[in-house]
């Protein structure tokens, strides 16, 4: 089974959507490095870190060979937060990993180092093709997503998959 290595703005973005515990459903496993897990998902209660774990996402901590990777990283790309690079290097050593992240600079990093990478907009995608999620709780959070200044996706793709699940919606109506 893939392994998703997470940081932390793909999960807050889909928790704002009211994604979050639908990602679960999905054919992977996930991890976070604790660092991001502790520090960086502010916006999610310590109930719902705990439903995260419980569902499956397992909390790394780094050997301190890989927090030296990831501060030599973190030095030459200052783009990056530190904890990005965390990601990174679970990323570039876990087998059959994808990174799951948002953050531009980390993904044109990753793509250096040949490490799969995808994001919100992939993971809604998985989530209408693995699971049974209601398709309008989608669209909501695909709006609300499109509406919120905080969440940066392309915005031309997010308007197609809206207009596709709305179509899609009335059409089985």
């Amino acid at each position: 089974m893939r392994i998703i290595i997470s940081d932390s703005s793909c999960l807050i973005d889909l928790h704002k959507g009211g994604l979050l515990e639908a990602i679960f459903g999905l054919p992977y496993s996930f991890a976070m490095p604790q660092p991001l897990f502790e520090e960086e998902l502010l916006s999610i209660s310590d109930e719902e870190k705990a439903m995260l774990i419980a569902s499956g996402m397992e909390v790394t901590v780094l050997p301190g060979e890989h927090v030296t990777t990831a501060m030599d990283y973190y030095n030459e790309n200052r783009r990056l937060k530190l904890n990005d690079c965390f990601a990174l290097v679970l990323a570039e050593t876990t087998e059959e990993s994808i990174l799951f992240t948002g953050d531009q600079p980390l993904r044109q990093l990753a793509e250096t180092k040949e490490i799969e990478t995808h994001g919100v907009l992939w993971a809604i995608d998985e989530i209408l093709k693995h699971t049974d999620i209601d398709r309008q709780l989608i669209l909501d959070a695909l709006i609300l997503f499109y509406e919120d200044p905080l969440v940066r996706l392309p915005e031309d793709e997010l308007k197609r998959r809206i207009r596709r699940l709305k179509k899609s919606l009335k059409d089985n109506e």
